[in-house]
């Protein structure tokens, strides 16, 4: 035996009010990803993307860890992966979609 148990295993015994939870914590861990994270979670590589891009594979792996870039660039990236980019403003009285971005991709 190697000491391992699947997460079925684990959560067998699980009140409703903990399955309740862990549903709340995946919804929430869904929402929020980087750009490699989401890459990944949509079942593509770096080199993959890359091609859709039409650029290669250290390229999409220096965009992946950048904390600046041009919107321009995010809405290729989100596009190539079959999504849209959306720009929302949250506000406590409100969110609010900025759609000058959505202009100049047209």
């Amino acid at each position: 035996m190697t000491g391992r148990k699947s997460f079925k295993t684990l959560t067998s015994g699980f009140t409703p009010g903990q399955r309740e939870q862990v549903e709340a914590a995946k919804v929430a861990l869904r929402g929020q990803m980087s750009l490699a994270e989401l890459r990944q979670a949509r079942k593509l590589t770096q080199d993959a993307l890359g091609q859709t891009l039409k650029v290669g594979q250290p390229a999409i792996a220096k965009l992946e860890k950048r904390t600046d870039m041009y919107v321009a660039n995010l809405r290729r990236f989100v596009e190539a992966m079959g999504g849209e980019l959306e720009i929302v403003a949250h506000f406590p009285d409100g969110d609010v979609t900025i759609n000058n971005f959505s202009e100049l991709a047209a």
